[in-house]
């Protein structure tokens, strides 16, 4: 099967212009399905059965695998044969019967004004890492872009005139705005403490670890984590909550829902109106508890 992965991954990043986590994503799943069918002694994508498929799902059940993981895996087999259909690498299409599990909708964990403020207000020393961290914090709050969008920013990427960043994924952009703490935060960090942090002092890395390299995914999640302790927030917050948040509070503010699409960079706007359904939640909950016939 490892030829046919190949060639799905490759036409995904060729002619569907996917991103490298989506890309990522399939072969994670494709790579599973190719040790479960060489553990039967299949190696041969055109010798795996319908039955085989059907298997491989119910193995994935009996382990106790989250809903939303088997239906991704289910999404991946279905993309990945509707491929080798079109290719004429297989006869037939022995995804169509499978059947994902319903998946209970959970709404996104979101962070109080309050707790948000607590959080950035955290890192307030003048140490380097301090003002680095303050300046990835409040920005990553005030553009709700991703962790993987946030370490990879180049200085180019930002205008301190406009007060914007220039957000790139693939064949796609977005220009998103960003307030005054975040302008601050960034102009105090760019103002010699990026330049003294970098070990490649012509690199256009925004944001460098404390060893001079490009910050890391698990280097942001550790920073966000000793934070959220010292400002004492209960819950787990990771860096998405952030971006939740930051999505959930721009709508309970009044700002509308395609605005906010094009912000969060969603390709389905459907994704952004949970959002708006949490604000009418609130607002169930609110008129409940205060309006005196409630």
């Amino acid at each position: 099967m490892e030829k046919e992965i190949n060639a799905f991954i490759t036409y995904l990043h060729n002619v569907k212009n996917t991103s490298n986590n989506t890309e990522l994503s399939y072969k994670r799943d494709l790579e599973k399905v190719k040790q479960f069918m060489a553990s039967r002694g299949i190696v041969e994508a055109k010798d795996v059965s319908a039955k085989d498929l059907s298997d491989y799902v119910k193995y994935l059940e009996d382990n106790r695998f989250a809903a939303a993981t088997v239906s991704r895996n289910i999404a991946s087999l279905k993309a990945f044969y509707h491929f080798m259909v079109e290719e004429g690498l297989v006869a037939e299409d022995i995804s169509e019967k499978l059947k994902a599990p319903k998946i209970e909708k959970k709404l996104p964990s979101i962070m109080s004004p309050d707790e948000v403020v607590r959080l950035l207000e955290q890192p307030s020393g003048d140490s380097p890492k301090e003002i680095r961290d303050k300046a990835m914090l409040e920005l990553l709050y005030a553009t709700g872009i991703r962790v993987t969008e946030l370490i990879t920013l180049k200085v180019s990427d930002v205008n301190m005139q406009m007060n914007f960043i220039l957000c790139k994924d693939r064949n796609k952009e977005r220009i998103i705005p960003f307030g005054a703490a975040a302008k601050n935060a960034l102009t105090r960090y760019l103002d010699g403490t990026r330049e003294a942090m970098l070990e490649n002092k012509s690199s256009d890395v925004l944001f460098a670890n404390c060893s001079g390299q490009p910050m890391s995914r698990q280097g942001f999640w550790k920073l966000i984590k000793y934070y959220a302790k010292r400002a004492d927030i209960k819950a787990d917050i990771t860096p998405h909550t952030l971006r939740h948040s930051f999505a959930a509070h721009l709508v309970e503010n009044g700002a509308d829902l395609r605005s906010v699409q094009e912000m969060l960079g969603h390709s389905d706007i459907s994704t952004t109106q949970i959002y708006a359904n949490m604000n009418h939640n609130h607002i169930r909950e609110v008129y409940a508890k205060a309006h005196p016939r409630g």
